[in-house]
């Protein structure tokens, strides 16, 4: 790999101002916080060639509709995956100058700055990728070209963090769909890129970081990082396989030691090849990535990350198998999209920092992936995920409470229907209201139960 000496960097820095609260973990390690201690629900849309392929019309409108429908987080790649060091964005720049990480182009960087700057006027946190990791090594599927090695890596980390050390609406991510190979400098590379950020901004107190890892073996960042400092939140890429068992990933990371919070930021995509075979499997819809969220968060992650096929790359339509029914903008308003603002809604109506997992609540979790049943709970209420509609079976003496008020979520309207009160104690079965929504009568359709300590009196969101 070529050496890029020396480290010079010729631009001016012109850190971006954004306004909104910075994050940090939570004192117990399991969430994400403002620095006020404001807890915060990760819910994130995937757009990794946003400061590549959008020029400023598309990317304002793409976050006024993003923020619109719930999210809080867009993921994006500064060097992007397609190409993004040989094809310009879309005002003509390319990122670097004969492709040196030493040598960025000022012009490219401050569209950057303004994206970044554009998205907080919409609520909006970037989860930052320095790099797509195609850059360190392309694999099968990467055009790269390489050009990180420890020494320049640490110094593009550290000139681009102190670029955004103002910017207090951005996440650092790490690794970009690759995950170090065996008996090769990857993890000295991806160990350096994230020293010099962290420099960069000022100190381990101002950045909040992850890596990315490619769907392979374990799939998580833990896997080499999880005794680094640097790692503020584990994240994991489950696949885009349907009823991938995401809960037990989820769960294996909930419980490294030392503590950290876990978020699933790549899964299955809406209008995506179900494990890249649409022939045999098809394309996912709004219930696979809608399950897989829920079984997620109920399993114990922070948040969740949403994609879909056409947006993740900003695709015109029949581009690739990723955007075979709709363009990017039309798949803006796809139905799994437009739902995922209902879990949000969920969590952040109860006292979310108390949450814990608890299969312990349950007589029966399920027979299968596509049956499974999760539940979480706090000190005086719990929610529980039925996937595939089956009734569920629960311990209600784990939640506090003489008396437990219950009631249906629909996590496809947002709407709660009323079961009524009864005293806590027993085992109590429920039986999801089937079907509703489904033109075929014997089409299960999945359910939240919420159970509530009555003197609490929580509010019940979507309540008619």
């Amino acid at each position: 790999m070529k050496k890029l000496l020396p480290f010079i960097f010729l631009v001016i820095v012109i850190p971006c101002y954004s306004q909104l609260p910075r994050l940090k973990v939570s004192e117990n390690k399991h969430f994400l916080v403002t620095t006020e201690g404001k807890p915060f629900f990760w819910l994130g849309d995937t757009g990794w060639e946003l400061f590549h392929r959008l020029d400023r019309g598309d990317a304002e409108m793409y976050f006024e509709k993003s923020s619109a429908q719930g999210f809080n987080v867009i993921q994006a790649a500064v060097l992007a995956e397609l190409n993004g060091l040989h094809t310009a964005n879309a005002n003509g720049d390319l990122p670097l100058i004969h492709d040196d990480p030493a040598r960025p182009n000022e012009a490219y960087f401050k569209f950057v700055d303004t994206l970044i700057e554009l998205a907080s006027k919409y609520n909006l946190y970037i989860a930052l990728l320095p790099t797509w990791g195609d850059k360190l090594f392309k694999n099968s599927w990467g055009l790269g070209p390489e050009i990180f090695n420890p020494e320049n890596a640490y110094a593009y980390g550290k000139w681009i963090g102190e670029r955004y050390k103002k910017s207090s609406n951005i996440f650092w991510v790490i690794g970009g769909d690759r995950s170090p190979r065996e008996h090769s400098q990857d993890e000295a590379v991806w160990r350096a890129l994230a020293k010099g950020i962290t420099e960069g901004s000022g100190g381990p107190g101002n950045v909040v970081m992850t890596f990315h890892p490619q769907p392979d073996g374990k799939s998580s960042s833990s896997q080499w990082f999880q005794q680094d400092g640097w790692l503020s939140m584990n994240m994991l890429q489950t696949g885009h396989c349907r009823d991938s068992p995401v809960w037990d990933m989820i769960a294996d990371d909930y419980n490294q030691i030392p503590a950290k919070p876990v978020l699933n930021g790549e899964n299955i995509y809406e209008e995506m090849p179900v494990c890249f075979n649409p022939k045999e499997l098809g394309y996912a819809s709004a219930y696979d990535v809608r399950k897989s969220a829920y079984l997620s968060v109920f399993a114990g992650a922070c948040g969740h990350t949403y994609g879909c096929g056409p947006v993740i790359w900003f695709s015109e339509k029949t581009d690739h198998l990723f955007a075979a029914f709709h363009n990017w903008r039309e798949a803006l308003a796809l139905t799994g999209a437009d739902e995922m603002k209902y879990l949000r809604i969920l969590i952040e109506s109860r006292p979310m920092l108390e949450l814990v997992p608890d299969q312990g609540l349950l007589l029966d979790e399920g027979q299968c992936g596509p049956e499974r049943i999760q539940a979480i709970r706090g000190q005086d209420y719990a929610l529980v995920y039925s996937a595939y509609g089956r009734p569920i079976q629960i311990r209600t003496e784990r939640i506090a409470g003489k008396t437990l008020v219950a009631n249906w979520y629909d996590p496809r309207t947002g709407k709660s229907l009323l079961i009524g009160s009864f005293e806590n104690k027993g085992i109590q079965v429920f039986t999801p209201p089937l079907p509703v929504h489904s033109p075929v009568p014997s089409k299960r359709e999945d359910w939240v139960l919420i159970l509530d300590n009555a003197e609490r009196s929580y509010p019940i969101p979507g309540k008619e």
